[in-house]
């Protein structure tokens, strides 16, 4: 596919830190522009499965835990990425990028594992998967994370923005994009600065669950009745990490101390007093920004809890908003994300980049897997 320089149709599927689901979509795309969105699909976890998942947090390859985890994400994946190709009758999807699930990611100590075979996702879906996107980056010294910049450079562009702007991803973990879209290129010096912001929905979602039984705090109501812990919320703000100049990544599991923290609060004000800290790293991160924005794009499911979206307002002086002002979607754009990287990859284009990841210099990641013919 390499010799192809025109747009090509590619899917994408992400399993987020949440552990609520798959999300899969279709772009068009030639691995630097997008010019056009197709479908996509979304495919649940179960309470059980979500278990199974929580189960193997932090466990790395070999471990029961680990294998367990691998089967309900293949098995996932297959099930969505199979509904949507259903409908491919031309055959016109030419690859599908798979994130898979992250269980432990130590950059600098193990390096990261994300469960999910791509190599028998190809066997089954009987096309070519490109997966493992992170270990590249990581043995280059990279973070190997975040991953996406590249997708949101691409959706500046296609937006039409003509001043720096910032990308927000509040899944379990938030992530912060600036990028200055005047740029000739993502891997262009001073195109992009990412980095992990702090803990977003994981912690409320695992104090929800715990306590509650739920998923997660739905609209903020539970943190809505709430009263902010100061205490808590100073010292959580007074962590090493939001003095870290980034690229800079985190685990699912990492501030355990804030969760530690708010075990004695009742559940309103646990729910408060994480949603506020999830705002404040937000905050925290944008003092690193190379140059001001004029606006913060918000994707993920922390989009969706108006509590944490006033927070992060408030807190930044600045328009923050859904992506789907800009004609977006929130809820595909990270599989949409590794549509786009799958093309770069097969293409030879870099994928992460100094200003992403830390890496020494811009390189491409992933493995390419292709079905046996019959």
């Amino acid at each position: 596919m390499r010799e192809r320089s025109g747009p090509v149709r590619a899917m994408g599927a992400m399993s987020g830190t949440s552990l609520d689901g798959v999300d899969a979509a279709v772009i068009e795309t030639d691995g630097r522009a997008v010019t056009a969105f197709g479908p996509s699909a979304y495919r649940p976890y179960s309470a059980t499965e979500r278990e199974t998942l929580r189960a193997a947090l932090g466990h790395w390859p070999g471990s029961l835990e680990a294998e367990a985890a691998a089967r309900v994400v293949e098995d996932a994946h297959a099930e969505v990425l199979a509904d949507l190709l259903a409908h491919d009758d031309a055959g016109e999807i030419a690859l599908i990028g798979v994130h898979g699930q992250t269980l432990a990611h130590e950059p600098g100590g193990r390096g990261t594992h994300q469960a999910g075979d791509g190599a028998r996702l190809a066997e089954r879906l009987g096309r070519t998967v490109v997966w493992d996107f992170r270990t590249a980056d990581m043995q280059m010294g990279g973070q190997g994370a975040p991953l996406a910049p590249a997708w949101h450079f691409a959706l500046a562009r296609f937006i039409g923005a003509d001043a720096p702007l910032a990308f927000l991803n509040l899944g379990g973990v938030g992530n912060l994009t600036w990028i200055d879209p005047a740029a000739p290129g993502p891997e262009a010096p001073g195109a992009l600065l990412a980095f992990d912001t702090g803990p977003a929905n994981a912690p409320i979602d695992d104090m929800v669950a715990a306590r509650l039984g739920l998923d997660c705090d739905r609209d903020g109501a539970l943190a809505a009745r709430g009263e902010v812990d100061g205490a808590v919320l100073e010292a959580f703000c007074a962590e090493g990490f939001f003095l870290r100049v980034p690229p800079k990544s985190l685990d699912r599991n990492d501030f355990p101390r804030l969760v530690e923290a708010v075990a004695g609060l009742s559940d309103a004000d646990a729910a408060a007093t994480l949603t506020a800290a999830a705002a404040a790293a937000v905050t925290l991160g944008a003092q690193h920004f190379p140059a001001p924005v004029a606006r913060i794009l918000v994707t993920g499911g922390g989009r969706k809890n108006p509590v944490m979206m006033r927070m992060i307002a408030e807190g930044l002086g600045l328009p923050v908003e859904p992506v789907e002002v800009a004609g977006l979607d929130g809820d595909m754009l990270e599989a949409q994300a590794f549509a786009h990287l799958a093309v770069r990859v097969v293409r030879g284009m870099p994928t992460s980049f100094p200003g992403t990841t830390g890496v020494a210099a811009a390189v491409g990641g992933g493995e390419v897997s292709r079905p046996i013919p019959a």
